[in-house]
């Protein structure tokens, strides 16, 4: 039997196994860009989305469809069933009654910003059946350090987040405020107790700042109860954990940094937060620029009296003579209302001095 030659059997063995061989070489590349892009995703994912692992691949029960997309001032039952979804994912939407209110947006710009990656000052506080389905999935959100004490803080300044961790897991997710990093000077009116003010009433001042809320490791070590008044402003039930700056309630609390360097959360919040945390518990603060490790502790920029603001003495009493010396009345001293009358009906002014007098009297 003739058998071929090696080369013409190795060239039709080549053309049929060619095909097959070009489809390896393909799925070759395939997965090596889909572990490449996967590498990419999980670093932009460390990187824009906090390090927060979000696992979204096991549905969950909730499968009810969206039909509409939901906003501020809507009501109804899929209202309900989304703030009941934020509240078990640990976002706050307020009361879970079907009324589409300002938690329930601020609730949202969290869940966006968060899960979604929407930069902070384009959240929409809008649910989409879109937004609606990747909510229906099974999330979970664990932190980016293991702290020393069992409840810890992660603050993320890039995105305006806030999200409190007990055991590694997460207990409240909320939208926050921070510094906006710029100069100011204002007149401002301080606490008893509170730094600047060691009186036992409330004082002002002027005082100039730098609206930073600095990057670093810190822990809880003072709190006040109700709204306070202090050199930052107005603070509701603070927490502070670097010097005068706290984690406070505040009624303002817009989608980019507004405070004077404290982190503002909503006042709905605000009224359970301080018995989420205590003394000694951790505090990191990423700012996107270094690991919180690498600055340690800092300090907040200090503050300095306002050179151009003047306290201007206000009389509320006038001092009262009780006696005089060689046993005279105080009342003597004073002139009788028939004096006083007397001398008015007896004294004639000329027009042009009185308008004079009046015109030299009077401050432009």
């Amino acid at each position: 039997m003739n058998r071929p030659n090696n080369s013409s059997y190795n060239a039709s063995t080549f053309e049929r196994w060619r095909p097959a061989l070009l489809a390896l070489v393909v799925l070759a590349i395939v997965i090596a860009v889909g572990v490449q892009q996967n590498q990419a995703n999980k670093q932009d994912n460390n990187a824009n989305d906090l390090g927060v692992v979000t696992d979204s691949t096991v549905a969950t029960a909730l499968t009810v469809p969206l039909s509409r997309n939901l906003e501020s001032g809507m009501q109804g039952d899929d209202v309900l069933r989304l703030q009941q979804r934020l509240k078990d994912l640990h976002f706050d939407p307020g009361p879970v009654d079907g009324m589409f209110g300002q938690n329930t947006v601020q609730a949202m710009w969290a869940f966006e910003k968060l899960v979604l990656g929407v930069p902070r000052e384009e959240a929409t506080g809008i649910l989409t059946p879109a937004t609606w389905s990747i909510m229906q999935t099974s999330l979970k959100f664990v932190p980016q350090r293991k702290a020393d004490s069992a409840t810890h803080v992660e603050v993320y300044l890039p995105q305006q987040l806030m999200i409190v961790f007990t055991n590694q897991e997460p207990v409240l997710i909320t939208h926050i405020s921070s510094g906006t990093g710029e100069q100011w000077c204002e007149e401002v009116k301080i606490d008893p107790g509170e730094e600047g003010n060691d009186t036992a009433t409330q004082v002002t001042r002027g005082i100039c700042g730098q609206a930073i809320t600095p990057g670093g490791i810190f822990y809880f070590y003072n709190r006040r109860t109700g709204m306070r008044e202090t050199k930052l402003g107005s603070l509701y039930n603070p927490v502070y954990f670097n010097y005068n700056i706290a984690v406070h309630g505040a009624i303002l609390v817009p989608l980019k940094p507004a405070s004077h360097g404290c982190i503002r959360i909503p006042m709905s919040v605000a009224r359970y937060f301080p018995a989420l945390v205590k003394y000694g518990d951790r505090v990191y603060v990423f700012d996107g620029n270094k690991e919180p490790e690498v600055y340690g502790s800092p300090v907040p920029p200090y503050d300095k009296p306002d050179p151009n603001y003047t306290t201007i003495p206000t009389v509320t009493s006038l001092p009262t003579v009780t006696s005089l010396p060689g046993g005279q009345s105080a009342s003597s001293l004073l002139p009788t209302a028939t004096t006083i009358v007397s001398s008015v009906t007896t004294t004639t002014i000329a027009k042009s001095t009185a308008t004079n007098l009046v015109s030299t009297t009077t401050t432009p």
